[in-house]
């Protein structure tokens, strides 16, 4: 039954929109070029920016990509992106030389409080300041 469910919801919401879009008559390469550019965006690993990420570089593309196709992509690369936020952490903090961020309740508590932006700005500081 979940199968199913799941099947149902796949279908309506990503395939779908999908056939409607390549039913309108785009040229395969304006269609592969802007689903490209919105996995691309859409792996970015800030959650929430990758909206305005595609609507940047929507607008500054214009007719050069398809809009629905890129915020498709974005929205399907979504669940890539929560994946990787914890290997991109990790990597900031070797590239920056930073303490080690733990992945704690604590550590969820600092982020919605914004102690965590403090650390962060640190942490800027911290390779800034060895990179002079």
């Amino acid at each position: 039954m979940a199968v199913s469910t799941m099947n149902d919801w796949f279908n309506k919401k990503i395939l779908d929109p999908f056939y409607q879009i390549l039913s309108r008559g785009m040229e395969p390469k304006q269609l592969a070029f802007s689903a490209a550019l919105g996995i691309t965006l859409g792996i970015f690993p800030i959650c929430g920016v990758t909206v305005l990420l595609c609507g940047i570089a929507i607008a500054l593309l214009g007719s050069l990509c398809h809009a629905p196709t890129v915020m498709l992509a974005n929205f399907v690369a979504t669940p890539i992106e929560l994946s990787l936020v914890v290997p991109f952490l990790r990597f900031g903090e070797v590239i920056s030389g930073g303490p080690h961020f733990p992945l704690t309740s604590d550590a969820l508590k600092k982020v919605l409080t914004g102690q965590a932006s403090h650390e962060v700005l640190l942490s800027i500081a911290h390779v800034v300041g060895s990179q002079v």
